[in-house]
């Protein structure tokens, strides 16, 4: 019972919304490796839009079916100005194997130490477990936080991102026919 106590507490203080960076404001800066072990900077993507997403563990069955969304509709993101990161505090070895295993065109970012994590507020630490929650930041050309979208659903999350994208850029975007109705809510104006 004290231990279930002591996780929910937990659970509630490392998901606390108050953390998530807010739209308008500049986007935390960071410097990660990704999986070819190539330094990846937010400022390296000055002058472009920048779909950041945080998620919980390569090779996972949500974690893929997001990352594989992403994969597939990145003609279409490209075509709008912008670039996609995945995040999560698995290394660099881990996310190489993860992106040839699932054919991952985009930048896998190794925040092994969780600090970029937790300055965009999507770190959780329960005891000796650390991980991303799935949380997602459009980054505008400018370094500005655009969009937020926490606790996100992996299969319609990169449809939902096209579609915000499109209405950003004032870009046409297909998008997947998606029967579900908006989840606008999970997005912080």
């Amino acid at each position: 019972m004290v231990v279930g106590l002591l996780l929910g507490l937990m659970w509630l203080r490392s998901s606390h919304a108050t953390d998530l960076p807010k739209v308008g404001q500049d986007a935390p800066v960071f410097s990660l490796t990704d999986q070819h072990g190539q330094l990846q900077r937010l400022a390296d993507y000055r002058g472009k839009w920048v779909v950041l997403y945080f998620y919980p563990k390569d090779n996972t069955p949500h974690c893929t079916t997001e990352a594989c969304a992403f994969r597939d509709d990145m003609a279409q993101i490209h075509a709008m100005g912008a670039a996609v990161l995945g995040v999560s505090v698995d290394d660099a070895d881990s996310h190489a194997q993860f992106a040839r295993k699932h054919h991952l065109s985009f930048p896998l970012l190794a925040d092994q130490d969780g600090v970029v994590a937790a300055r965009y507020g999507s770190l959780t630490n329960l005891f000796l477990v650390r991980f991303a929650r799935r949380n997602t930041f459009i980054i505008n050309p400018q370094g500005k936080i655009a969009r937020v979208y926490t606790g996100v659903n992996a299969q319609k999350h990169a449809n939902e991102v096209l579609k915000d994208l499109a209405a950003l850029t004032g870009s046409a975007a297909s998008g997947k026919p998606d029967s579900s109705p908006s989840t606008l809510p999970s997005i912080t104006p």
